[in-house]
């Protein structure tokens, strides 16, 4: 197939391009590049540095499916610019959901969050819950949904609410709670933990990529699906890091007392099943760093790179 991936050079794009251009579909990569680009040149793949708002600058001719991943990614950094932020994450898929439709494109995947429920008492978030979006990140991930399940009768609509990734990837993220975690113990010999009992459903970066490509092979897998599989708090992975890595756990008062579950029965259902866990993510984290190749380096967080950019 011949795919169009926005936020092809961000943290989970960085790792699918490649899992798509090895299964031998074509690849167009659409990113800004905010963090640069650390996909590797290929035959069957172009990248184009380019801003998903300038939908006429986006060539759809021949394209089978989207992968729109593009977004301004977390809380805080939604939070550092809203106009910015609903420009990229609402506005952008609108304009590329109507493009897609009006040209012929079949397929659209979108990346929404786990985020979009809000704070939930329930034990098992599924999908049927009502949303109640907190931040302007969720808010945006939430309107995006409901754009792209308004063309459900013009193309196949796929859209997953991922947990909190975790993972080694080429572009890299530290501001995601196990691999910030790791990082703190392996460059500082302690984690900070603020509050600790917080709940954060987590997926592996292998097994969401995994899912895009997954959700390609099935087009009669459609609607909206739940993408997490280890529900557990901020001190149980601190704990699980410090299995591996010693190192001093500090604890300290939040005022975020937000606990996030999610159920993923419905994606269960359809076949797909997870390969890897938040214990795979911590060693593999454990060794990049280790061999040289993961540095603790400012444009690994997000809000911290994007306030540079902003003030540069």
């Amino acid at each position: 197939m011949k795919l169009l991936v926005t936020g092809a050079c961000g943290y989970k794009g960085s790792v699918l391009v490649p899992k798509l251009l090895n299964q031998g579909h074509e690849v167009i990569g659409l990113d800004i590049m905010w963090f640069g680009n650390f996909l590797k040149p290929h035959p069957n793949l172009t990248v184009i540095q380019g801003d998903v708002r300038d939908i006429d600058a986006i060539d759809l001719t021949g394209v089978d499916a989207i992968i729109h991943l593009s977004s301004v990614a977390n809380d805080p950094c939604g939070d550092l610019d809203p106009q910015l932020t609903w420009e990229v994450s609402a506005l952008a898929t609108m304009q590329l959901a109507d493009k897609a439709a009006r040209v012929g494109v079949k397929r659209f995947i979108y990346a929404s969050s786990g985020s979009v429920y809000g704070v939930k008492d329930e034990p098992q978030v599924t999908e049927d819950l009502v949303l109640k979006p907190i931040s302007e990140y969720n808010k945006t991930k939430m309107v995006g949904e409901r754009v792209l399940l308004s063309y459900a009768n013009d193309m196949i609509v796929q859209i997953v609410r991922p947990a909190t990734v975790c993972g080694f990837s080429p572009r890299m993220r530290l501001d995601v709670s196990v691999n910030m975690l790791t990082m703190q113990a392996l460059t500082k010999g302690k984690i900070t933990i603020f509050g600790g009992n917080q709940t954060r459903p987590n997926i592996h970066i292998d097994d969401i990529t995994d899912l895009y490509m997954f959700l390609l092979d099935r087009p009669d897998v459609t609607g909206i699906y739940n993408a997490g599989f280890e529900n557990i708090s901020i001190m149980e992975i601190a704990q699980r890091v410090v299995r591996h890595v010693p190192a001093e756990l500090v604890v300290t008062a939040s005022n975020d007392p937000r606990s996030y579950r999610v159920n993923s029965d419905k994606l269960l259902a359809t076949g797909f099943q997870p390969k890897k866990t938040v214990e795979d993510a911590i060693q593999e984290i454990i060794a990049k760093y280790r061999s040289g190749e993961l540095k603790d380096e400012e444009r690994w967080y997000n809000l911290k790179w994007m306030q540079q950019k902003s003030a540069s």
